[in-house]
């Protein structure tokens, strides 16, 4: 016990009956083994605050390495959400842009169209002393 001997803890007790006396002796043990009890508690609780607060200062370490792995994370995230709502809008454009051209190429073959009727007008202006006549024989009959 404490890396003393059993002669030595029988010279301490010899010492301490002749301090203490042999009727005072079993109270003053009881106390002894009680403060030793009373140490051993404290040196245990102190000893598991530390290993607890060693505890938690590890978490809160390992906490802060999770908190920056989600922000790169979120962060990532967010890049790749921007790129990939860039590279829709640039679709959805191209596919504006398309049909854009595909309302145009109409828009030319209705322009064929009043192509034809202008030659048809032209034409028709050639002979418009003819489609005179006739409508004036209508408007007198």
């Amino acid at each position: 016990m404490f890396g003393m001997s059993f002669g030595e803890i029988l010279v301490i007790a010899i010492i301490a009956i002749l301090f203490i006396g042999p009727e005072k002796l079993p109270d003053t043990m009881v106390k002894i083994a009680k403060f030793f009890r009373s140490f051993k508690k404290s040196v245990h609780e102190m000893k598991e605050s530390i290993e607890q607060e060693v505890h938690l200062a590890e978490l809160k370490e390992e906490a802060i390495t999770y908190k920056e792995k989600l922000e790169k994370s979120v962060h990532e995230i967010k890049h790749d959400a921007t790129v990939d709502m860039l590279e829709d809008l640039t679709d959805d454009f191209s596919d504006i842009k398309s049909s854009f051209a595909s309302l145009e190429s109409p828009v030319n073959e209705s322009t064929e169209p009043e192509k034809m009727i202008e030659e048809e007008t032209e034409t028709s202006a050639k002979k418009p002393k003819k489609a005179k006549k006739k409508k004036g024989k209508k408007k007198d009959v």
